[in-house]
């Protein structure tokens, strides 16, 4: 059950990101352009979201464990270091160069365009670098 959970809300966003639009880069990257073709469509959107998010939250909350686990799994950091201002510019770089976002690339890929499968494999590749350095890092090698 916990997967068919899963698999609806994965379809529940992916349907979300389609209606808005917001699988086209140059939606996304219209935003960002406020002096030439700005297209606010992208602060609605974001807009929906925080007040859905909101209200979900404070549903969810109420439980004393969430509906396939036996706890829920909030992170519990309170610390801005390094790596948290690293990886939000590294998201930003990526996101206004690219056009997209990770969550919105994924349901981006029915769509059959080379730049979404490209975007996602660097994605990876990043990720997979950083988990390199951190393994390294934590032996003491680098950073």
């Amino acid at each position: 059950m916990k997967h068919i959970y899963a698999l609806l809300t994965g379809l529940v966003f992916g349907t979300g990101i389609a209606v808005s639009g917001m699988m086209d880069p140059a939606k996304v990257l219209n935003f960002f352009d406020v002096a030439g073709s700005w297209d606010p469509s992208l602060a609605f959107v974001m807009g929906g979201a925080l007040v859905v998010t909101f209200i979900g939250y404070r549903l969810v909350w109420r439980r004393n464990a969430p509906l396939f686990a036996t706890e829920f799994q909030a992170p519990n950091a309170s610390v801005i270091d390094r790596n948290l201002i690293g990886g939000a510019a590294l998201f930003g770089i990526g996101w206004g160069t690219a056009g997209f976002c990770p969550g919105a690339a994924i349901p981006a890929l029915g769509t059959g365009r080379w730049e979404v499968v490209l975007f996602l494999v660097a994605v990876g590749v990043g990720s997979g670098l950083r988990r390199g350095l951190g393994a390294l890092a934590k032996r003491q090698v680098i950073l």
